[in-house]
């Protein structure tokens, strides 16, 4: 039981830019934006024009009510905009269009492993605003002599999504962001890796004392570190900021928007609802028979589970059977993840709008395909993954065809040979153990004094002298029958 010395309460108010829709919320504006001179994409709505009104986006609302019903949230049957005021410069208006009264999805929760096992985190409301512009500072913000606005993202769809103070540490937090984030992608409403895709407001009190907010956070581990922080800052300071209430911005309802009924939308919105993360990863444990652990890993990104399977359905076409999925895992999940993991690498990779991977699946294919048919060790399989990480055959020109002079297994096959990581087996590895007995007589002599680790000794000499080529477990029992 986590006994949560400090009293720490942490509530999250994380801000979702629905960048996969094509236009803003209020207006036609095109939202790919982010490779464009600065304001390029806006028009009189999204820069705040006097007599300019706004028409909402019906996408944006749908997109909504699809993340609500993915955070088993209520859908509210009337939803209305207000609007917000505060001045700002990046607000052109002076106000900002959000909701207030009337979200669009309240009183829903996500679970997510916490310091003690399952947490049950309360989602509290989710509802929609636009976003403001971008401020743009030259040098340092503390020491800039002037900055400039970009509005290109004035009038990007926000879904603000609030969560009660149900987080007891940082780590808890950064796992509900983690988690959060996963879902979103898993419904395809935001990529992530866009500039102000995800921004998180933090709130948060030690022992009962008074709330503090942390602005504008832009990282999941960036939201860790400021919340340890402020831990330590609330236990020897006096607060520095307040959270402001709702009475400091003046709302009232926004008199250019009728009132919406969205209740009735829910249902239909509910069947496109794609296979969410939980569900998948029961499904894998269930289905492949794999463990807890690998299936979470797997299913905690979107790209890694779609890789995941996808590999076993493109063994399955090449190779005319099944592909072992406790064996791919291994191999995909616990290898290839992880030093992708240690490199600080991604498994895909946009150039312009397209998205490709770092190592196609056909190379993953052919890999563990001659590993099954024991053609190559595992030893030599991390080299060829290595190999691959170093020399990257990403983007759509290093696509592999199949049955082509340079398909995926031909390629891998050329590296075996120029690298002498053919798998060794008969005679040479025969003679290499016979030499190994030869060339050590000191740990002849103490594995046959009773030290068992002697015999690792030998092996490693003659997987040295076949290039790592044989089968380590096929060496041992070789060395085993020579000495008796």
């Amino acid at each position: 039981m986590y006994e949560n010395p400090d009293g720490v309460m942490i509530g999250l108010e994380v801000h979702v830019q629905l960048n996969k829709l094509k236009t803003k919320i209020f207006c036609g504006c095109a939202t790919d934006y982010h490779k464009d001179p600065p304001n390029s994409h806006v028009c009189p709505v999204c820069l705040g024009l006097p007599g300019s009104l706004p028409v909402i986006n019906k996408k944006a609302v749908e997109a909504a009510i699809k993340v609500g019903l993915a955070l088993n949230c209520r859908i509210e049957e009337y939803t209305q905009f207000y609007r917000k005021n505060y001045y700002y410069p990046d607000l052109p208006k002076g106000f900002q269009i959000s909701q207030y009264d009337f979200p669009i999805a309240s009183k829903g929760q996500i679970i997510i492993e916490g310091e003690d096992g399952e947490l049950i985190v309360r989602i509290t409301r989710a509802h929609l605003e636009e976003d403001p512009g971008r401020l743009v500072h030259e040098g340092t913000i503390d020491r800039s002599k002037y900055t400039l606005i970009d509005y290109n993202r004035s009038g990007m769809a926000l879904l603000e999504i609030v969560s009660d103070p149900d987080l007891r540490s940082p780590k808890e937090a950064r796992r509900y962001l983690d988690k959060l984030r996963n879902i979103l992608e898993y419904l395809d409403v935001f990529d992530g890796d866009l500039e102000g895709a995800l921004r998180v407001d933090a709130n948060i009190s030690i022992m009962g004392g008074q709330r503090a907010e942390i602005k504008n956070i832009s990282s999941h581990k960036g939201a860790e570190r400021a919340l340890l922080f402020e831990i330590v800052r609330q236990k020897i300071t006096l607060s520095m900021r307040t959270k402001e209430e709702a009475h400091d911005y003046r709302y009232f309802p926004e008199p250019d928007l009728m009132p919406l009924k969205v209740s009735g939308w829910a249902p239909e919105i509910k069947e496109t609802l794609p296979e969410l993360p939980d569900a998948r990863r029961m499904r894998f444990i269930k289905q492949y028979g794999i463990t807890d652990d690998q299936a979470k890993s797997l299913t905690g990104e979107l790209v890694w589970a779609d890789y995941y399977e996808q590999v076993l359905k493109i063994y399955e076409n090449e190779y005319g059977e099944k592909l072992d999925p406790k064996f791919a895992a291994a191999w995909i999940n616990d290898y290839l993840k992880g030093e992708m993991n240690y490199r600080g690498s991604t498994l895909t990779y946009a150039v312009g709008k397209v998205s490709h991977h770092l190592i196609w699946h056909e190379y993953t294919v052919a890999i563990l395909g001659l590993l099954k048919h024991e053609k190559i060790t595992d030893d030599n399989a991390v080299i060829i993954f290595r190999n691959l990480l170093d020399s990257p055959r990403g983007g759509s020109d290093w696509r592999p065809v199949k049955k082509a002079a340079d398909s995926a297994e031909n390629y891998v096959m050329r590296i075996l040979e120029e690298k002498g990581l053919l798998k060794v087996e008969g005679d040479i590895v025969e003679t290499a153990a016979f030499e190994a007995i030869n060339e050590n007589p000191q740990a002849v002599a103490d594995y046959k004094a009773g030290k068992e680790k002697a015999l690792n000794s030998l092996v490693g000499a003659v997987m040295k002298k076949t290039k790592g080529g044989a089968d380590a477990r096929k060496v041992r029992e070789i060395l085993l029958v020579k000495l008796g």
